[in-house]
């Protein structure tokens, strides 16, 4: 099972404190947090984009080639970028000079966004999931052909074009579809990509039908990725203690593009956000790896201004006693 750290940089006070660090400490952390993860043992780690709101990482590539400075095995993926948001040609740069300065390191998982004040801000309100499709039809040819003759709706056309500089990994770098929508899904299977599921804080299970389905048309091939808040503690009432209030604040907070309404802790505990101690999150990650048939978790632990020092021990944690338990899908079904 691959697991990469997913980190989405919510700039939330601390809610027993009121305490909020400033910007940049809050971007340093971020690298930080992924150099402990490559030396706990994660696969991955994965940043996302937002765009004026309270999540503050807007430039995840910057991040990413930081991080891949003070790293040497980390796999660095965006989680997600926006790409109905942006010109192909100038994703399929930014990977590409990631995936050289990395050494073959970069991935990338992409996706239409959920936020309608983004798309006004950006210009692309209509047409959104035409945008997004002719968008990665085109990064995937960038990124694999040396020479692009191509021609759009949304963008001027191209004539015998090669990016530079050109990506290490052959064919190219792996490319994700973020979405639990069975339009996407689709898109995935036409198009021969894995799925990453949303991070939200809804019951895994309600993907399930969009899984067998990717599943179904891939011939039992693909792989499919879900994001999952995690805590972990020595024991179970600590994690509970620990992180009930920055679940709280975070799940308020995200609630107008993740939510269901009425936010109610210890049922997200028991439920769509595990936490506990090494055992009980191993033994809930595993049953979600078995749910869903998972080739990937990303495990999400920094959210609602939990303090710096605590999600470095999660880190630590995990890397210790979780990571060697976790299974893969055939192992955890028991074939």
């Amino acid at each position: 099972m691959d697991v990469y750290l997913l980190i989405l940089g919510d700039h939330l006070p601390d809610p027993r404190t009121g305490a909020v660090v400033s910007e940049a400490e809050r971007l340093r952390a971020i690298v930080e947090q992924a150099v402990v993860a490559e030396e706990a043992g994660f696969t991955g780690v994965a940043i996302g984009e937002h765009h004026f709101t309270r999540y503050i990482v807007s430039a995840p590539e910057l991040l990413l080639a930081t991080i891949a400075e003070r790293t040497s095995r980390l796999r660095l993926s965006t989680g997600v970028t926006l790409l109905a948001h942006h010109d192909p040609v100038r994703v399929a740069e930014e990977l590409a000079t990631l995936d050289v300065l990395s050494g073959g390191r970069a991935e990338m998982t992409v996706a239409r966004g959920v936020s309608q004040r983004t798309d006004a801000a950006f210009g692309v309100q209509d047409d959104l999931r035409a945008r997004f499709d002719e968008n990665l039809r085109l990064l995937l040819r960038l990124l694999e052909e040396p020479h692009v003759t191509w021609n759009g709706r949304f963008r001027s056309p191209l004539v015998d074009v090669t990016t530079t500089p050109r990506p290490l990994q052959q064919p190219r770098p792996l490319v994700w579809i973020g979405s639990g929508s069975a339009v996407s899904a689709d898109l995935a299977v036409e198009l021969g990509l894995p799925l990453m599921l949303p991070s939200t804080l809804r019951d895994p299970s309600t993907h399930r039908g969009v899984v067998e389905r990717y599943r179904t048309a891939m011939r039992g091939g693909g792989r499919v990725a879900l994001p999952s808040h995690v805590f972990v503690a020595p024991s179970a009432a600590q994690a509970r203690e620990t992180w009930r209030p920055h679940l709280s604040a975070y799940a308020h907070f995200a609630d107008p593009w993740r939510g269901d309404g009425d936010v109610d802790v210890d049922l997200l505990m028991d439920g769509a956000a595990v936490c506990g101690d090494p055992a009980e999150v191993t033994d809930r990650l595993n049953d979600l790896g078995h749910l869903l048939g998972l080739d990937a978790h990303l495990v999400m632990v920094d959210i609602g201004g939990l303090p710096h020092t605590a999600v470095l021990d999660t880190i630590r944690l995990f890397g210790e006693e979780v990571l060697p338990a976790l299974k893969s899908p055939t192992t955890a079904s028991g074939h």
